[in-house]
């Protein structure tokens, strides 16, 4: 042990003091390896570039020349000058031109053809290597038209991918004036690039792939041929163009062209395009990383083999020496003194070998005087260790009781978790079965479960945070009155919501006589009875869950059955299922969740309500729970319920909206004036006075400067549309909510608006239903009634407001009609979406489908069936009107 820990603690302080500076020196070196690896790959890719570039523009060059040589020919001038005078060419002057041209194509046989057009397109002459070939339009003429270049050069891309260069040369006539030149014809060369089609082709490193583009983009030459006539993407190009203008190598990834990852050297060449260059990254780095992998090498066989050599000089001299001075102190420790250390040296070890001989006989000169007081010295220790022997009983209890008040403070936490999730079992599963299932017979009974589960709830947290009042495993127990009919109602309404949605038969059995009402803590038997019949819900895939309710008045107890036909339980399980984070088995946990608290509570509250939960099971038949409770009516007068007919669980009155009051501010964004005044007006009727903004520029400045409780904000605006506002808004760190209104409800649409910071999209025509809804949900409101909506749309306020917007129908006709006219179709798109919205609030739904039915024809670009949707929507308007 003594050899293994110095042997470790030597390793730990030397190996540093080795291994730091070989590390540093290591990294120092590997860092200059890869800058210099770098920049001798920078060096070599764009000495590379630039020579392929000086190459490609020598080459162009060359032929320019020749275009300008050949537009001053003595020959083609007089030929255009007789062709500009009179109609008829003579065959002599047409053959004379075709040898000059052949001349050329000889002498430069890049050249596949050369073109005389007129400024009017027309061919004067025309030769070309190929005897089938023949003049055509070309792609570029009406750029070059444009241009006042003297000479041109484009590059053009065949189908099957080859990419030809033509170089264009305006001629004018001999004698003109500068301010009013005229020009006579364009002499257009087709050359059949074999220097560029050669230099694509060379490369610096293998894997290389060389690139030509123009300025969209479009791959004109390529090493790799398969590459040509594909686009690179807006950010590939634009990196592209950042690497041509640091003239640097970058690292980018084409994934237009490929998966690899690349570096790239880009240059930008006079006639607008672009030469890359790209090699694999680990290709272009190969040379130095097989360098730095070397001293990587080095550096770790010196950190390895430094501390092993160290290791063995200090093992000899030391660690050797000390191993025997162990052997020998186990030999004194064992009662052994007649050992002796051989000095073999006068340095340290000799002096601790020394000392040590010196030591052990000390030790035997005064072991015959411990022997004279063994028999004492036997006596106190007996004494001692009965004091230890003591305190070690003493500590033992101590430990104990820690662990039982942490196991306590854990059981205490999960009863307390448990009862919380209880009431939020009816408040959540009430809410959600009148989300998407409202019946307006049950609502408000459904409402006041709700209402009467967030009490007890608010009652449980209650009691958590009164820690004075709990003790651990000592709940105390409220008695209070309770009535029997109004319990059962309440199990029953959580129940048989949670039982419907497996398709389970859900069946309560009463037992008469009952007690009308009993004595008892309403919350914690109600937590005992729903988490027994959640369970044997949750636990029953098809069958039936009966609740049977008995009474023994004998011993004043009430007895509640739950039957199930679900998985049942084995003797194995039933002996654990009342033991806390017990469940059947762990496929029960997995398949059915739980923390396996909730029997183990139930139990003990059983208990504490006077009574007790029994089971009885059998695998795959289903399960019998029994729970009894004492009905604490002793001494006291109580009705019996004889039958069916004396049941009547109370119904709690909702509060009425009326004596609600809110003074909320709110801000709608719509910049037509008529929705506008529709909005305001139903608004009004909540006691709600909004604020308008007629645009989404004056929507985020008055929000930013207003407290504003909720946005009714419109997609659609002049200046700035609510879908930027909002998207300014969040930028701004507004978090109130802000409510979509837009005649655009496709999901794509909707989903682009919540994308874009809203927090709900209503449709346009406004959907009363919806609207008093959303209002519900951030504003607090109830719902008003459907008369008091009637009574809205009936008065004569709002009958006004429909006439106004009657009488401005003719006045859409013609703003529909100038726009019509003059094919301006992004503004006839938006007067349509604008009137598909507005004619719906006001009732006018033949005209909001005719809108709507032609705006998606602009949309869509479906212009061939503008004019049938436009007459459709006249017609619409004109019989409203």
């Amino acid at each position: 042990m003594i050899k293994s820990k110095l042997s470790i603690k030597l390793l730990w302080y030397v190996t540093p003091l080795v291994i730091i500076p070989l590390l540093f020196l290591g990294g120092f070196t590997l860092s200059n390896v890869t800058q210099s690896t770098e920049k001798q790959a920078d060096i070599i890719v764009s000495r590379f570039v630039q020579q392929q570039q000086q190459n490609i523009f020598n080459y162009t060059e060359v032929f320019h020349s020749a275009t300008e040589l050949l537009s001053n020919s003595p020959v083609l001038s007089q030929f255009i000058e007789s062709s500009s005078e009179t109609t008829s060419i003579e065959p002599t002057q047409i053959g004379a031109l075709l040898d000059v041209f052949a001349s050329y194509t000889d002498a430069y046989p890049d050249i596949l053809s050369i073109d005389l057009i007129t400024p009017q397109e027309k061919s004067l002459a025309f030769y070309s290597s190929d005897l089938f070939a023949e003049s055509k339009q070309y792609a570029f003429t009406k750029t070059f038209k444009k241009n006042n270049f003297s000479r041109m050069q484009f590059m053009q891309q065949s189908k099957n991918g080859i990419t030809s260069i033509y170089f264009v040369k305006p001629i004018f006539k001999s004698q003109f004036h500068l301010e009013s030149p005229k020009l006579l014809a364009y002499l257009i060369l087709h050359l059949d690039p074999s220097v560029i089609n050669a230099s694509i082709l060379d490369a610096p490193f293998e894997n290389t792939l060389n690139l030509i583009i123009n300025n969209e983009g479009k791959v004109l030459f390529s090493s790799d041929f398969s590459k040509r006539g594909i686009f690179l993407t807006e950010y590939e190009l634009k990196n592209v163009k950042l690497a041509a203008k640091g003239e640097q190598l970058i690292p980018l990834k084409i994934s237009s062209i490929d998966q690899k990852s690349r570096m790239l050297y880009a240059i930008h060449m006079n006639d607008g395009s672009y030469y890359i260059s790209s090699i694999p990254r680990n290709i272009l780095y190969e040379s130095g990383n097989a360098i730095s992998l070397i001293t990587a090498l080095i550096v770790l066989i010196s950190v390895v083999l430094l501390p092993i050599l160290i290791f063995i000089v200090v093992k000899s001299l030391l660690l050797t020496p000390l191993a025997l001075l162990g052997k020998a102190s186990q030999r004194v420790g064992d009662g052994d003194l007649k050992v002796r250390l051989p000095i073999v040296s006068k340095d340290e070890m000799g002096t601790l070998f020394h000392d040590f001989n010196h030591m052990v006989n000390q030790i035997r000169h005064y072991q015959g005087q411990l022997e004279d007081y063994k028999e004492h010295l036997e006596d106190k220790v007996h004494a001692r260790t009965e004091a230890l022997a003591k305190m070690n009983h003493q500590l033992e209890q101590a430990i104990d009781q820690a662990k039982q008040a942490n196991q306590l403070k854990s059981r205490f936490l999960a009863n307390m978790s448990h009862e919380i999730r209880t009431p939020l079992t009816a408040i959540i599963g009430f809410t959600e079965q009148m989300l998407f299932k409202e019946v307006p017979d049950v609502k408000d009974s459904h409402l006041n479960t709700v209402l009467r589960n967030s009490k007890h709830l608010l009652e449980l947290i209650n009691n958590i945070l009164d820690l004075s009042k709990i003790e651990a495993e000592k709940l105390e127990i409220e008695q209070q009155k309770c009535e029997l009919a109004q319990l059962v109602e309440d199990i029953n309404s959580v129940i048989k919501v949670l039982a419907d949605g497996k398709n389970l038969e859900f069946k309560i059995n009463y037992h008469y006589p009952l007690p009308h009402s009993i004595n008892s803590d309403i919350t914690r038997l109600k937590q005992v009875l729903l988490n027994i019949c959640t369970n044997a819900v949750k636990f029953t895939e098809q069958g039936y869950v009966n609740l049977s309710i008995l009474y023994i008045p004998q011993i004043e107890q009430l007895k509640f059955i739950i039957t199930d036909s679900g998985i049942g339980m084995s003797k194995n399980e039933l002996q654990r299922i009342f033991k806390p984070f017990e469940q059947a088995d762990s496929s029960t946990t997995r398949r059915f969740g739980g923390t396996g608290l909730g029997l183990c509570i139930s139990k003990n509250l059983a208990n504490l309500l006077g009574g007790d939960v029994e089971v009885s099971s059998e695998k795959g038949i289903g399960s019998r729970f029994s729970l009894t409770i004492a009905t604490n009516n002793q001494g006291k007068e109580f009705k019996l319920l004889e039958s069916n007919v004396d049941l009547n669980p109370v119904k709690e009155i909702k509060q009425k909206i009326e004596s609600a009051h809110y003074d909320a501010r709110i801000l709608v964004a719509e910049d037509n004036l008529d929705n506008q005044e529709l909005i305001r007006l139903l608004l009004e009727h909540w006691g709600l006075n909004p604020e308008f903004a007629n645009n989404g520029s004056e929507a985020v400045e008055m929000a930013l400067t207003n407290d504003y409780d909720l946005i009714l904000m419109d997609m659609q605006m002049p200046i700035m549309g609510g879908q930027e506002a909002t998207q300014m808004l969040r930028h701004t760190a507004y978090d109130g909510p802000i409510i979509a209104l837009t005649a655009n409800v496709m999901k794509h649409d909707v989903d682009t608006y919540i994308e874009a910071g809203c927090n709900e999209a209503l449709a346009k025509p406004i959907d009363k239903k919806e609207l008093e809804f959303t209002l519900e949900k951030y504003l607090s409101l109830q719902k008003i009634s459907n008369q008091k909506w009637e009574e809205i749309l009936a008065n004569d306020e709002f009958t006004k407001l429909n006439e106004t917007y009657k009488n401005k129908l003719p006045g859409l006709i013609t703003e529909l009609e100038k726009f019509n006219q003059k094919q301006d179709w992004q503004e006839l798109k938006d007067l349509s979406h604008n009137i598909k919205g507005s004619s719906g609030c006001f009732g006018f739904m033949a005209i909001s489908q005719a809108a709507a039915a032609l705006e998606t024809d602009l949309t869509q670009k479906e212009y061939t069936n503008v004019q049938s949707s436009f007459k459709k929507l006249i017609h619409s308007i004109n019989q409203s009107a």
